[in-house]
């Protein structure tokens, strides 16, 4: 009777491994997929010949990266306009993301009085240090997790903080490790709601 129950726990604890490692081959293979649909949005994003900084990055970061940032909504807010010239998919043209000022901010949210309740930000590399935002990763995840703006400590009140504070720290290393590689553009100064 023991041996049989040992062998039970054995048959048990083996299945159980076995479906964990499986459901582990499972989840890498979706990260995989989603680190290179993260650089098919790259070539898709950027014409040929736009210089982006692959040096020193995490190939796979930077991919995961790509795939976040750019299907979770950070042009909408960070990039005015969001589509370039004649290529508005929702006036049924061709979709082509605005390079011109991609990530640069300039985006302003109204008070209901209508005047300006903040400007998103630029964060794109900055051009000295290369961090978005010209933040370090630590500051990155302070807004990412807190919403602490890390320059004046003010609560951001309309970025979605309290949604990306449950990404993983991978995954916002990622997004970090993507915005390193863009383009580092001038703040975008066509403001505009």
């Amino acid at each position: 009777m023991a041996r049989g129950s040992a062998a039970r726990s054995s048959i048990w604890f083996a299945a159980v491994v076995t479906a964990a490692m499986l459901q582990g081959s499972a989840a890498q293979a979706d990260e995989i997929s989603q680190i290179l649909r993260g650089y098919e949005v790259i070539s898709e994003i950027f014409p040929k010949g736009t210089k982006l900084n692959f040096a020193g990055k995490d190939w796979a970061l930077v991919g995961l990266g790509s795939y976040l940032v750019n299907s979770t909504g950070c042009n909408d807010c960070h990039t005015h306009p969001n589509w370039a010239a004649n290529h508005n998919p929702y006036m049924g043209q061709p979709k082509q993301i605005n390079t011109a000022v991609y990530l640069s901010g300039g985006r302003q949210f109204l008070k209901s009085d209508g005047t300006v309740l903040v400007t998103s930000a630029n964060i794109t590399p900055d051009k000295w240090t290369g961090r978005p935002a010209g933040l370090t990763l630590a500051g990155f995840l302070e807004v990412m997790q807190t919403g602490h703006d890390p320059k004046d400590g003010d609560i951001l009140q309309v970025m979605p903080w309290p949604l990306y504070q449950w990404k993983t720290g991978r995954d916002l290393t990622a997004m970090y490790e993507y915005l390193r590689v863009i383009p580092s553009l001038p703040t975008n100064q066509n403001a505009g709601p």
